[in-house]
């Protein structure tokens, strides 16, 4: 990269000269382009000089301020916090304290903040599935009403909200813009490719099971294929070890929950026909009226979160950790399991969080000598209850949030390190380091088409229309922090064997429920809050359309799977 040096050193004789302050951070700012950015930005060296004078100059009136943040420890975050909030530091004397902690810390602390009005945070990177929280509690500001208003004067010209991704995931349906994407990361299958195009591979699969292997399209394939690679000799390859046909994990432990209401129960088919969430009855089993208010989680009052869809998705899952898993996984969190496959002894898993790629092309064990990788990326297969139009996949949206107990000259400083960590200045280096893609621009950077290859499809999908009907929690969820602790308790239990899976989403409606019921009476949300159905026998909704749908007397299906060079040339 080269800037035009010439015009910022003649900038800096003019500011020694008068005395001025203002630019006092152009120095560090051009050592942070260079050393840091060089050619992986979508600016232009004309638009980066711009872009660090605007900063510069906006922050300029809260210089020596301290504020705090936080997120969850994840590449990006790791990124944003020992690189990006030094160089805002430095650059405009914001003294930025980016705090990294567990996701689920991250929600109680902001749960915390919402309840006591105690500034605990000055601006919090939260997931985009507490949009139905806050758009029904009005305890965030939103940024629409922000940036005309009290956020005017910090906010970048060339923020560009068009060129995000994920801010359809971020909108209320009072067409507000709630929180501003900083990461994303969608759920999809992962498999060994070499593996699966060995030619041994597949002749034995095919004489046992009298089909391909290949991607899996339904999850009666998925189970076949866990089932043939769990203890397979592959020293035929030089793989040496135990191989397993499967990963996941079952802890009980709050990522557990985020495991099941991360679209598991939606790719097994439970919910309703929708995009981006079914409706009325979203992948939490929770059904809504048409003035978008909870009416119900269980079958009898019109919900599905223990209707039988519900019940065979959290058998399989439970099945497949304990036949075709390492024996640990059991006992692992979401954060523990993520960096397994990249090891080298798993076959395939379901529900990849791509925010693990990086350990995977980190890892020999899974790349090639020449870096492409051994393993590829694909669309996760679906369940028997699954149907055309269902959500067929999670992505999580971390996203800036600004709670209105922030005092304002507080916010609009965390206002000013929000958009520069999510800059067009800074993004393409940043999604390199996390691969977590928030901006049209990073993705088509020239940059990405040339590491497409090294990234076994993430560059691919992300460029398809496919990524469109991966979908965070939608709105149907008035109370995220109060309802997702029910979740992992709740399956916790199943995965402990102490209840069945029916008894623990008998358990974990009739919960959801009391929390519904509470909302109800206490008013809080207003017109949109909990209006809750009287209860009715099960066989009622079973015979409405839609969601929740009756037990099927063959939960079995015939296998299918697709050859995954023909599943991407569908994504062109």
């Amino acid at each position: 990269m080269t800037l035009n040096l010439k015009s910022t050193t003649a900038l800096a004789a003019a500011i020694a000269l008068t005395g001025s302050t203002a630019w006092a951070g152009m120095e560090e700012a051009i050592e942070f382009l260079e050393t840091e950015i060089a050619e992986m930005t979508a600016l232009s060296p004309e638009e980066q000089e711009a872009e660090m004078q605007w900063f510069i100059d906006a922050a300029e009136p809260f210089q020596g301020m301290e504020i705090k943040v936080v997120s969850e420890t994840i590449t990006t975050h790791e990124y944003e916090s020992q690189v990006l909030a030094p160089a805002f530091t430095a650059i405009t004397g914001i003294q930025v304290t980016h705090d990294l902690i567990g996701e689920g810390d991250v929600v109680e602390k902001l749960q915390t903040q919402m309840q006591s009005g105690e500034n605990i945070y000055d601006a919090y990177v939260n997931d985009s599935d507490l949009i139905g929280t806050h758009w029904r509690y009005q305890q965030v500001r939103n940024l629409t009403d922000w940036m005309d208003g009290e956020g005017a004067d910090v906010t970048s010209p060339n923020l560009d909200l068009d060129d995000f991704i994920g801010t359809q995931f971020t909108t209320a349906p009072d067409g507000k813009l709630y929180q501003l994407p900083d990461q994303q990361f969608a759920n999809l299958y992962w498999f060994r490719y070499d593996w699966f195009n060995d030619d041994k591979n597949k002749t034995d699969f095919q004489e046992e099971y009298g089909y391909e292997l290949g991607v899996p399209v339904n999850w009666a394939a998925y189970e076949d294929i866990a089932e043939f690679f769990t203890g397979r000799d592959l020293s035929h390859m030089g793989v040496e070890g135990e191989i397993f046909g499967n990963m996941d994990y079952g802890k009980k432990d709050p990522s557990l929950g985020w495991r099941y209401t991360d679209a598991w129960m939606s790719m097994a088919g439970m919910g309703d026909v929708g995009e981006p969430n079914g409706l009325p009855v979203d992948e939490w089993g929770v059904r809504v009226n048409e003035n978008s208010q909870p009416v119900g989680s269980c079958v009898a009052r019109g919900g599905a979160t223990n209707a039988p869809a519900a019940v065979y998705a959290v058998t399989k899952a439970i099945e497949w950790l304990q036949k075709y898993s390492p024996p640990a996984a059991a006992g692992m969190t979401f954060s523990e399991a993520g960096p397994i496959p990249a090891q080298g002894q798993i076959a395939q898993q379901m529900f990849m969080y791509t925010t693990f790629v990086p350990p995977l092309v980190a890892s020999d064990q899974v790349m090639n000598e020449d870096g492409t990788p051994k393993w590829r990326l694909a669309p996760s297969p679906h369940g028997v209850y699954w149907k055309g139009g269902q959500k067929v996949g999670y992505q999580d949206v971390g996203s800036w949030t600004l709670m209105k107990s922030t005092p304002t000259d507080r916010a609009q400083a965390a206002w000013l390190y929000a958009q520069f960590v999510t800059s067009k200045l800074v993004d393409v280096k940043k999604s390199h380091v996390g691969l977590t893609f928030i901006r049209e621009s990073t993705i088509q950077h020239e940059s990405f088409t040339e590491r497409a290859d090294k990234l076994g499809g993430l560059v691919d999908f992300y460029r398809s229309p496919a990524r469109t009907a991966w979908s965070p929690t939608g709105t149907n969820i008035p109370d995220y922090p109060k309802l997702a602790q029910l979740w992992w308790q709740n399956i916790g239990d199943a995965m402990s064997g102490s209840k069945t899976p029916q008894e623990a989403l008998d358990g974990l409606c009739a919960d959801q429920e009391r929390v519904l019921e509470r909302l109800e009476r206490a008013g809080v949300q207003g017109d949109l809050g909990p209006v809750m159905n009287e209860e009715q026998d099960p066989q009622y909704w079973y015979d409405q359309e839609g969601a929740p749908y009756a037990k099927l007397e063959n939960e079995d299906e015939e296998p299918k799977t697709v050859s995954y060079d023909e599943l991407i040339a569908s994504w062109q």
